[in-house]
């Protein structure tokens, strides 16, 4: 026969595991991929969970320049870098109880290649108490085009690079925060997408480079919204998260989920009791967030101390089912007291240290079910953090 009446060959077929180009339909999606090896999965699981101890939370001090400098101004002390290193060097140099219940500290990069007054790097103090570094990694939030007044955030572009140093300098977790806004229109879906996506680019880079990501998803609590329309949206957004983080094949037992609490719009008329709120908000998590994830660490959201801690106890005493532990990466809620007692003077440090062993005390016991309400007073326990529009 000529070369035109050959018989044709048949395509070999795919092997029967792994993918084969050529197979399937143009819609077909590969799951063909890797995790991380069994050594990396072993280091971040670890981490992560070392993070959410029974009875440990984390302090976030990686307020930015400009948002310390707002913290410093309201106790009448000059935004400088040497007043921004006293400040974290007094809390970082706090009683070694402070490590019954503070597993991690978030930095902001300032802060950690600073020194204390004896030349010992900031950093030093937290790992002689035991206590975890992390870092802030992203680069801000900024306006979404063509969005509702929406936002993203920044700071993909150089972040591996970023956080291999971080690693080698002694940061073991990251925190990005990505920023939703309640209202008639929002978050709306390109908000929603946008942001699920850039979290889940992070927390797979962080995990390339042997750094826990913690996941911020922030559902602002600006706005009159009710506590129904707060858990609702609440899902939506973390629903959409674990998609991408699934689509990017972040492995979960090396992650942290840092979310709201679901509460209702600072502008609610209607009243809710910390149980409700509680119910609300774990309802959420069991909705969206897989077991998979060792822990959620809740950031405080404008309330006050007290109130921060007070929810986190009934999230953890609300009658449902908590296959994660449910801890605090509070901010404000930890240290609204610690700058009232300092007030930027010198023979009040010890006082400032004593405010933050409290409120970490309270948050541990809440993160046990074990808190009750009012029985750990500090100065400023019941003063609100809300700051209106906190998104920039």
């Amino acid at each position: 026969m000529g070369a035109k009446g050959k018989k044709k060959k048949g395509k070999k077929g795919p092997p029967e595991s792994g993918w084969w180009p050529g197979f399937g339909t143009k819609a077909t999606m590969s799951t063909y991929f890797q995790y991380p090896t069994p050594e990396l999965q072993e280091e971040l699981r670890k981490i992560a969970q070392a993070i959410v101890a029974p009875g440990k939370g984390i302090l976030a001090a990686d307020e930015s320049t400009g948002t310390m400098g707002k913290r410093l101004q309201d106790i009448g002390v000059e935004n400088t870098e040497e007043n921004r290193r006293k400040y974290r060097q007094l809390l970082f140099s706090s009683d070694a109880a402070l490590s019954e219940n503070i597993s991690g500290v978030i930095l902001f990069h300032e802060t950690l290649y600073q020194k204390a007054d004896d030349g010992t790097p900031l950093v030093t103090l937290l790992e002689k108490r035991g206590i975890i570094p992390g870092i802030k990694v992203d680069k801000g939030v900024v306006p979404l085009f063509g969005s509702e007044d929406e936002c993203t955030t920044q700071g993909l572009d150089d972040l591996a690079q970023r956080c291999a140093q971080y690693k080698k300098d002694g940061c073991h977790f990251a925190k990005w925060r990505c920023v939703l806004k309640i209202g008639r229109f929002t978050p709306s879906y390109q908000a929603i997408m946008e942001n699920a996506n850039v979290l889940a680019r992070y927390a797979s880079i962080c995990q390339s480079q042997r750094i826990v990501p913690i996941v911020e998803p922030e559902v602002l609590p600006d706005g009159e919204h009710d506590l129904d329309r707060a858990q609702k949206v609440t899902e939506v957004v973390l629903a959409a998260v674990y998609k991408a983080l699934s689509d990017h094949h972040v492995y979960l037992e090396g992650t942290l989920l840092k979310p709201n609490m679901v509460t209702p719009g600072q502008g609610c008329k209607k009243t809710y009791t910390p149980m409700d709120i509680g119910r609300a908000t774990v309802t959420a998590l069991l909705r969206t967030v897989p077991a998979a994830v060792p822990g959620v660490t809740f950031l405080s959201g404008g309330q006050s101390e007290e109130e921060a801690s007070v929810n986190l106890n009934a999230i953890n005493t609300v009658d449902m089912k908590r296959p994660w532990a449910l801890t605090f990466s509070y901010g404000r809620a930890l240290q609204a007291s610690v700058l009232r007692a300092w007030a930027g003077k010198p023979e009040n440090v010890l006082a400032g240290q004593q405010e933050l062993i409290k409120r970490a005390k309270a948050n541990g016991l809440a993160c046990v079910g074990k808190y009750e309400a009012g029985s750990i007073p500090s100065l400023a326990s019941n003063k609100s953090n809300f700051v209106k529009s906190h998104a920039y």
